[in-house]
This record gives structure tokens, sequence and C-alpha cells, in this order.
């Protein structure tokens, strides 16, 4: 797949991850539809992209939404070949706080968001995808969803953030097999300790703290170069059905 002829779709492109991602796709010479909930961010972010990006205000929990806005960038773009999963919360608790029991609304939240959100995306970019000409190879479409080393080492207090994205791992061999037959691969990238605006937030001295955490190399790791892992997923047909670690070796201790 050629990232110039790209027709992305890529939720919570507003800003961090999705928004490298979608700088990637369009200084490569792509089309980017931007899908968020925030919708003074997205605007200000489709303008800098340029005439080649739009935005389209997206609840990836909704299905309703996600599917009216699919429909939308198809139109829009004149097809989807490539949809990004960014769109995500990471909403904390010890599961037995001082408090008491951590609510299982907010564990429900962080489900819907982080994995039913990711499906949702995935199916109705995919619904679209099925349709397009296939390329030498047979490809029609690529979806890439984002995990978190979370999925294989969950801290405390991050029960319902890793049960998402161990989810998110869960699905995507399923997905990858049921979608062969249409030509679309999936699969999945598990970020490390990035330079995200949450980390980004937090004071200098902890994101230098977090960054001395990973062996090689000692630093957060920065968007673009998950943009990278993005771009050579679509670009090799022969990733699918994988979840590629982006981590610099780190593994995280219990808390």
């Amino acid at each position: 797949m050629d990232l110039a002829k790209a027709k992305a779709v890529i939720s919570g492109g507003a800003s961090g991850l999705g928004l490298a991602t979608a700088t990637r796709v369009i200084d490569a010479g792509g089309s980017v539809t931007l899908l968020d909930i925030n919708d003074d961010q997205g605007a200000a972010s489709a303008a800098k992209l340029g005439d080649r990006a739009s935005y389209i205000n997206t609840d990836v929990a909704d299905e309703s939404s996600v599917r009216d806005a699919m429909a939308a960038a198809n139109d829009t773009m004149g097809g989807i070949t490539l949809a990004v999963n960014c769109a995500g919360i990471a909403t904390a608790g010890r599961t037995l706080g001082r408090d008491g029991p951590w609510p299982s609304e907010l564990f429900s939240r962080v489900i819907n968001v982080n994995l039913v959100g990711s499906y949702n995306v995935t199916k109705e970019a995919a619904a679209f995808m099925q349709h397009n000409e296939p390329t030498a190879d047979g490809e029609r479409g690529v979806v890439i969803s984002t995990a978190s080393i979370a999925a294989f080492e969950g801290q405390i207090g991050q029960a319902a953030y890793s049960a998402s994205k161990g989810g998110v791992v869960g699905m995507m061999l399923p997905l990858a097999r049921e979608f062969a037959a249409f030509g679309i691969r999936v699969n999945t990238i598990a970020p490390g300790v990035f330079l995200t605006p949450m980390v980004a937030g937090m004071p200098e001295e902890v994101q230098e703290s977090l960054g001395k955490q990973v062996p090689f190399p000692p630093r957060l790791g920065r968007p673009e170069e998950y943009a990278d892992a993005v771009e050579f997923i679509y670009k090799t047909a022969m990733v699918n059905g994988e979840t590629i670690r982006v981590d610099g070796a780190i593994r995280m201790q219990p808390k």
C-alpha cells in the first residue's frame, strides 16, 4: 500500500499519536479525516494539515456516530484505505481504594471508549474498504489499532485500562483472519511511554523520570515514532495479525 495514495480515517486524530500519524499521511501526499470530540482542536488541526484534511466530531463509543462519520469520510475522500484507532482514555483507580471498590461505571466507560470504540471504527471502516479496487497483492485496506504495553504489564490501578488494551490485542487476530477474505489487513501497535498531550502536561522532572525507565533509548517515545510504525505496517503487505511493541524494551513494574 502506498501512503501517497492513502485515504485515512484517524480516531483521536486531533492531537498526539493520531495527529502525528495524520501529518505523516499528509506529508506523503495522502488524504486524512480526523475523528475526535474536541471540536476546537480538531478543526485547528485539520486546517493546519491543509486541503487534504478534514475533521468530523465523532464519539467512538457511539456506533451510530462512527457509522455516520465513516460515511462522510468516505464521501469526502472518495474512499477509505487506512483506519487508525488512536482515540482512548486512561482513567485509573485502585479496585479497592480508600473510598471503597472502584465504580463499575468507570470501568465500563474505559472499555466502551478504548475497546468497543476501536471495534466500531474497525468494522465501519472495513465495510467501505471491502469495496476498494485491490492492489496487485489483492489488498484493499489496512486497520491499525493502538493498544499499550499495559495490555501485557498493567500496573496497579490500571485494571480497566489494561483490560481494554488487552481486548484490543485479543480481537486483532480474529479480525485479521476474517478480513483476509477481503484483502484487509489488521494490526496493532502497543506503544510504551510516549510524549502524548497527557504526559506533556506533567512536570518536566516527572517526564524525565519516566523517560529514564526506558532501557534504550532512555527517553519518552516521540509521536513521530508511532507514525513510523504506522507507515511500516501500511507499506508492508506481510505484516498482518500482529502486535508490534514500540517501547524501547521497557517492562512496567507493578507501580
